[in-house]
């Protein structure tokens, strides 16, 4: 990846963050009417799972230079994860703390996590394979 495409990665990375802060903390005096659930899960889960599902992508694009081992790859993926998990634990906690307008709710912990994981496995299968299909690719072909 070149160094602007990393740049513009890093910036959409930190407006990410940005609209999660802003949709886990700003107060809407109105919303629009929408269906209370979505193939039978609560929509406010769906909204959350999300949120959170492209963290680990993006942190991946802005961050890693494209691991080139698989332990690395499992390192930064966990620690995206862990930084992920930790800003979902504290948008729950400030929105029941420091709002009176929200709530904490453990099922949107929930969802996003389920989210960090599923964006997690993502990242980690499509770096092993871009690995993978590297080397490949630099095998000396024998005669």
């Amino acid at each position: 990846m070149s160094k602007s495409h990393r740049t513009a990665a890093r910036i959409l990375f930190f407006l990410y963050l940005a609209a999660v802060l802003v949709l886990c903390f700003a107060q809407f005096k109105s919303t629009p009417d929408v269906p209370t659930t979505f193939l039978g899960i609560p929509t406010d889960k769906v909204v959350h799972f999300c949120m959170f599902f492209p963290f680990p992508i993006l942190a991946f694009l802005a961050f890693d230079k494209y691991t080139e081992s698989i332990p690395a790859t499992l390192a930064f993926a966990g620690v995206s994860f862990v930084v992920g998990f930790l800003l979902a634990c504290g948008t729950e906690w400030g929105q029941a703390t420091l709002t009176n307008y929200r709530s904490g709710d453990r099922y949107d912990l929930l969802s996003d996590t389920l989210a960090l994981a599923a964006g997690t496995l993502l990242v980690v299968f499509w770096d092993i394979f871009k690995q993978r299909r590297g080397k490949k690719r630099q095998k000396p072909e024998s005669r």
